[in-house]
């Protein structure tokens, strides 16, 4: 179950990083902004549409952090890597010995996994 009071501080934080009055978030996400306004005094629960709404404008919004505040915000940038690392290119210099993936564990359990 969602607490709606961390929710809406973790909503707030969302919208002081971003540097964003409560109006212009709604319009940003979508939304009317009496939505927000209900939200953050707490009058009404979030919708789950209004919460993608928020992570999908958002990317550095993440869903577990913004319901359940577990993991981070702003997302973790290592995550969002596709480019595959230089390590691979001069791997040979290193005692002779080339790299053929690297993988990369995070504490929420999730990886990410790099091959050449």
């Amino acid at each position: 179950m969602v607490n709606i009071t961390a929710f809406t501080e973790r909503l707030k934080k969302v919208m002081e990083t971003h540097e964003l009055s409560a109006s212009t978030f709604a319009d940003k996400i979508g939304v009317q902004r009496s939505s927000i306004s209900h939200i953050l005094s707490g009058r009404n629960k979030p919708s789950l549409d209004f919460v993608l709404k928020v992570t999908s404008e958002f990317s550095d919004v993440d869903i577990h952090w913004l319901l359940n505040g577990k993991g981070m915000y702003p997302k973790n940038k290592i995550s969002e890597i596709t480019a595959t690392p230089s390590l691979f290119e001069d791997s040979e210099s290193v005692s002779g010995k080339k790299i053929q993936r690297i993988v990369v564990f995070y504490d929420d359990g999730t990886f990410d996994e790099y091959q050449k």
